[in-house]
């Protein structure tokens, strides 16, 4: 797994309070094996390692990755009052089927395979070995809100 280590500066100031290289909102997955987790987002998504502090038991404390160019923190489980979750994430990808077939590769489970979605979507949804859930999607067709309305009324009348 490639692995860069390098890490801009934070700056913190009154206007710029997001730290460079990271979102307003950045998930973070506590993992019982957060080492396999990385393994399995490095092989499934391509994600890159920038960050990894290990813990002295071979857990990890905090580490990051960057998928998409958008960066993942994650650790290993480490205090009881912690408990462990999962989550439910969407990456956007450019080609759902070889996205779905890579995290396959990798180790996850099906929840659904690739089909075209009444929004305008390409998407599949699987689960990763820590128990997330991850929506793949690509834009397969360019529609309006009325109409995914529209699709969506005539499914619930059907």
């Amino acid at each position: 797994m490639a692995t860069d280590n390098t890490r801009k500066e934070r700056p913190l100031s009154e206007t710029e309070y997001i730290p460079d290289g990271y979102t307003a909102v950045t998930p973070y997955l506590v993992a019982e094996d957060a080492p396999g987790l990385i393994d399995f987002l490095a092989n499934a998504f391509g994600a890159v390692e920038r960050m990894r502090i290990p813990r002295p038991d071979g857990g990890i404390r905090h580490a990051e990755v960057v998928i998409g160019g958008d960066a993942i923190m994650l650790g290993s489980v480490a205090l009881p009052e912690f408990k462990l979750t999962t989550a439910h994430i969407n990456l956007y990808v450019e080609d759902v089927d070889s996205a779905y077939a890579s995290a396959m590769g990798a180790g996850a489970t099906s929840v659904q395979e690739p089909a075209n979605q009444v929004y305008g979507d390409r998407g599949a949804c699987i689960t990763d070995p820590a128990g997330n859930t991850w929506s793949l999607s690509s834009p397969a067709e360019d529609i309006t809100e009325e109409e995914v309305r529209s699709r969506l009324k005539a499914l619930d009348d059907a």
